[in-house]
């Protein structure tokens, strides 16, 4: 298995395209079950290939990711042949991650306690291991619009 394998609930969400994936493998809802009961180990390896499905699909959707922690948020842009990051840290006594010390940062971009870095970074051979990498680190798939709304400010 490339990723990790889907949640109970996300698999419940994407039952419909799961059970066309089963489909797609010549597996009826009755050989399922039976596959379920009987083989449990081949229907595990159904579920990881499917997961990974999944995955490869959203990770190739994925432009920008955020990581927001009590003193540092960390913006990613995914570029096709590099990932660009802007970085900002607080040395302040606030917290990050409540709207309080949001309220703050936002109305204290420009303070001398608050730190912005940019980096750019190259992909390894494997773009989608490197967004999903992230996203197991704790950072979440956004639109960007804090992405880009830091990088007008410090450009």
């Amino acid at each position: 298995m490339k990723y990790s394998r889907l949640t109970k609930e996300q698999f419940e969400e994407l039952e419909k395209e799961f059970i066309n994936f089963l489909a797609t493998q010549s597996i009826t809802g009755e050989e399922w079950i039976n596959l379920k009961a009987n083989k449990p180990e081949l229907a595990e390896v159904e579920l990881d290939v499917f997961s990974d499905l999944i995955w490869e699909g959203v990770l190739n959707q994925t432009k920008y990711l955020e990581h927001i922690s009590p003193k540092d948020i960390h913006l990613f842009a995914l570029n096709e042949d590099h990932m660009h990051l802007i970085g900002i840290k607080v040395k302040e006594e606030v917290d990050l991650t409540t709207t309080k010390g949001f309220s703050w940062l936002r109305a204290n971009l420009m303070h001398d306690n608050v730190e912005f870095v940019q980096a750019k970074k190259d992909y390894t051979e494997d773009k989608n291991l490197d967004k999903f990498t992230l996203i197991q680190q704790g950072s979440g798939i956004t639109k960007g619009q804090l992405y880009e709304y830091m990088s007008k400010l410090i450009n």
